[in-house]
């Protein structure tokens, strides 16, 4: 333990963001970050728990408490207190490749399973071990590490994400050789196209792209599998490939008037602006752009918040963001949302933060639903009109949400994006290679195992379990790539 009572001694600190009147303004990352002094006061707090759940990561009532990759929490805090450092660096590389994507833009399900938590403030576990990896390159000490000898096995990963670099980097430490194929022009999937700059800047992403080519990985961009490349022919001539390519089907928004100009699906309007962005700092015009518009965002997800975002530096008119769940409270509910849940409470999130700050008020509107988009003689979004509804449970124990009459509202607006979700994977892979799916559609592999129903394919990430965090990405592909080295050589050391 670092000090035994030191989360009594100590107040819960986190790095300062930029102002929001100011950050607007960029699209570089909005966090600040910690002097060391006050990093190692902050690992003090950690109590070392005889039962810790932070780093336990399991599903829980529909969410997910403590560290999905087993983070060795309470070591590395002791560590940084301690000054450690490289060690702590240690310690965090053994169960996450890439700490420094998850502590930027993972919503710490750590932190909300801390002990510390149950009485007062949690430990500042995610600012802790985004200092740990970049004192880590500071430092010099994240360098390529190629494996000292080759198996001759090749393995096909089909994409890119937080899921295909973590089975990639798994599977390259354990000697064999690796092909990762992307079918968008960079590499990082949702890192590089689905986060704005703002919350992962991109040269973050192709640092670590960078060392995983040294060590021995190859990357091929611009390639569709099941399009540019049939799927079984990497079947074929690969001794085994792992489907990481995510669960990128949007939900379907099928409401009167949801064809008009201007109603947009929320993916595409942020994958337009960042490559523009990535491309010309949006010099080329080749994106959506919310400049002088009413913009609806309908969705209160982070997709959704990530839009409010990318409006706002486009220079909007006005943004809301539209969500069917209630306002949360200020504080966790004992009986719905119990200890170690994530707590669900209400928060500005910097998208929120950001729109507060330009327009006067939290630009979200609760327990809404939008009944259609009505648009002018040309075609164009003009409108949005709108009920507001509760949460019942009907007759069959059903919970549905019902319209509550008199509560109807029009918005202007042209512009819609739509962040609904996802609806699953694309279904040209699994249907090329006659896979089994779930009845969402998921690409069917147990958890643990990941092996599909065709010999020598693997399934993990969101092409397997759906829309889910970047962390349970990054876990998946490590399991993933284990259970892979088990088929190919009997046995592993890969953990």
């Amino acid at each position: 333990m670092s000090t035994p009572t030191g989360f009594m001694e100590y107040k819960r600190q986190i790095p300062a963001d930029r102002n929001p009147l100011e950050r607007v303004k960029d699209w570089q990352e909005f966090h600040k970050h910690m002097a060391e002094d006050e990093l190692r006061t902050q690992g003090a707090r950690c109590m070392d728990c005889g039962t810790p759940y932070c780093h336990t990561g399991m599903d829980m009532a529909g969410g997910t408490f403590g560290c999905p990759v087993h983070n060795l929490i309470p070591e590395w805090n002791n560590l940084v207190y301690r000054g450690l450092w490289r060690e702590a660096l240690e310690r965090l590389h053994k169960t996450n490749n890439f700490p420094e994507f998850t502590g930027r833009i993972c919503p710490a399900p750590c932190e909300g399973s801390c002990t510390v938590g149950l009485i007062g403030q949690p430990v500042t576990i995610k600012t802790i071990e985004e200092a740990i990896i970049e004192k880590g390159f500071e430092e010099g000490w994240v360098v390529p590490q190629p494996p000292e000898k080759r198996t001759g096995r090749r393995v096909a990963v089909i994409g890119s994400g937080p899921a295909g670099l973590a089975c990639a980097a798994q599977l390259n430490k354990a000697g064999h050789s690796v092909t990762v194929y992307e079918r968008s022009d960079r590499v990082g999937g949702l890192l590089t196209y689905g986060i704005p700059t703002m919350k992962l800047d991109k040269g973050i992403v192709q640092r670590r792209v960078d060392l995983l080519i040294a060590e021995g990985i190859e990357f091929i961009t611009g390639t569709e599998i099941g399009k540019d490349i049939p799927a079984q022919q990497l079947v074929d001539e690969y001794d085994a490939v792992i489907l990481c390519g995510g669960a990128t089907k949007p939900r379907e928004f099928n409401i009167e008037g949801s064809e008009l100009n201007g109603v947009v699906y929320a993916m595409d309007f942020l994958n337009g602006s960042i490559k523009s962005f990535l491309d010309s700092n949006l010099e080329d015009g080749n994106y959506l752009s919310a400049q002088d518009k009413n913009v609806i965002v309908i969705g209160g997800g982070d997709t959704g918040s990530d839009c409010v975002a990318t409006s706002v530096r486009h220079g909007c008119s006005t943004v809301t963001q539209f969500g069917t769940h209630d306002k949360a409270p200020l504080e966790r509910d004992p009986i719905s949302n119990p200890w170690p849940q994530f707590p669900n409470v209400y928060t500005l999130d910097y998208a929120q933060e950001e729109a507060k700050a330009i327009f006067g008020s939290d630009p979200r509107e609760f327990s809404i639903m939008t009944t259609k988009f009505v648009g002018d003689e040309n075609g164009n979004l003009k409108e949005l009109h709108t009920i507001q509804i509760q949460r019942i449970v009907d007759e069959t124990g059903r919970k549905i949400y019902q319209p509550i009459p008199g509560t109807e509202k029009v918005f202007p607006a042209e512009l819609a994006l739509i962040a609904i979700g996802f609806d699953g994977p694309e279904q040209t892979l699994p249907e090329q290679l006659g896979l089994a799916t779930d009845r969402w559609t998921n690409v069917k592999a147990r958890y643990g195992k990941y092996n599909t129903n065709v010999e020598k394919v693997f399934a993990a990430g969101d092409m397997r379990r759906g829309q889910s965090l970047v962390v349970w990405a990054i876990n998946e592909g490590r399991e993933a790539a284990r259970e892979v080295d088990k088929y190919l050589m009997g046995s592993t050391v890969l953990v």
